[in-house]
């Protein structure tokens, strides 16, 4: 484990470090953020393969608070959003400002031009606004007045969202949700951790002052490519490419689902295996690793029957059950 306080100017850039120093980034964030260990590795994947990730939770959970935490430990530019119902698409993306004293139009550039955008609570937007996202996660860029802008990298859209059953939310399109390579639900805190989180604060733990609970930058930009470079090399088979395709096939066979997984859905989950292989050290992927992260990358990428959820079924017990009976390479 690389120390937190070693500078990184050492290590950038260096793939033999990369995996230490992402590995420093899940132990500084777990500082600040009690037992959602799957939640910080799903952060990490997503940032391995530049994609942007969905937090669902009840409220209090710390949702926000692990976003905050990854900025903290990372060494780059951050910007929030709280999303209310009045909040306009210019106030996300930017908008032409007129300079009187010049006599024209100078562009204004909103909070998604940073490299870590934290979208919080963007279920209590309506869809316009949320929409206004979609260029910005999928292009990387920004068009106002016709102009695309292109946005810094990197960027990754960390979105926290309360349940659609809680009062005052709009339930995201699927359009959108299929922008998001990560779908992270955060649980309720087991009785052994709400007790070390409770006991944190009465020790004077300050969520809101990340700098004194001791977190520090453990990564950066060029730690963040060598990784990407390194990723890029595992090897996948042929064999696991076919069950992965098998997976994503079978979604849209099920009788639950109306909606099954896309052929960008399929290309996520052979990404999100292929960051997590090797994360665990290894320069390949097996089953085990597509088996890991499916849930996380296929549960918002289908759709319930009405019928079905009726019953009590659920997006996962579904992907689980896929899981059980397409058959597994050697």
């Amino acid at each position: 484990m690389m120390d937190p306080t070693t500078d990184n100017a050492v290590h950038a850039g260096d793939p033999g470090n990369a995996r230490a120093a992402l590995e420093a980034l899940r132990a500084e964030i777990a500082k600040a953020v009690v037992g959602q260990d799957p939640a910080v590795t799903g952060l990490v994947v997503a940032l391995l393969c530049r994609g942007h990730v969905l937090l669902e939770g009840v409220p209090g959970v710390a949702k926000t608070l692990l976003v905050r935490a990854l900025a903290s430990a990372l060494e780059l530019d951050t910007k929030r959003v709280q999303f209310t119902p009045d909040l306009m698409p210019s106030d996300v993306t930017g908008s032409l400002v007129y300079d009187s004293r010049s006599a024209e139009f100078s562009f204004q550039p909103g909070p998604v031009f940073t490299n870590l955008l934290l979208a919080d609570e963007i279920n209590r937007t309506p869809p316009k606004t949320q929409s206004s996202l979609l260029e910005a996660m999928e292009e990387r860029q920004v068009t106002v007045d016709g102009t695309p802008r292109p946005l810094p990298d990197p960027f990754l859209v960390a979105a926290t969202q309360n349940p659609v059953e809680y009062e005052g939310t709009y339930p995201l399109p699927e359009a959108q949700l299929d922008r998001f390579l990560l779908k992270l639900t955060i649980p309720l805190p087991s009785r052994q951790d709400e007790i070390n989180v409770l006991t944190r604060h009465a020790e004077g733990f300050n969520p809101r002052d990340l700098h004194a609970a001791g977190l520090r930058p453990v990564a950066g930009p060029a730690d963040l490519e060598a990784a990407r470079a390194a990723v890029a090399k595992t090897t996948i088979s042929p064999e696991i490419t076919a069950y992965v395709v098998d997976i994503c096939r079978a979604t849209r066979e099920s009788p639950s689902l109306t909606l099954g997984v896309s052929p960008r859905g399929a290309t996520a989950l052979l990404a999100t295996a292929r960051a997590w292989a090797w994360l665990t050290g290894r320069d390949y992927v097996t089953p085990d690793d597509v088996k890991a992260l499916a849930l996380p990358t296929l549960r918002h990428r289908v759709q319930l029957r009405p019928e079905a959820e009726m019953e009590g079924v659920t997006a996962d017990s579904v992907i689980n059950a896929i899981l059980t009976h397409v058959p597994v390479p050697r």
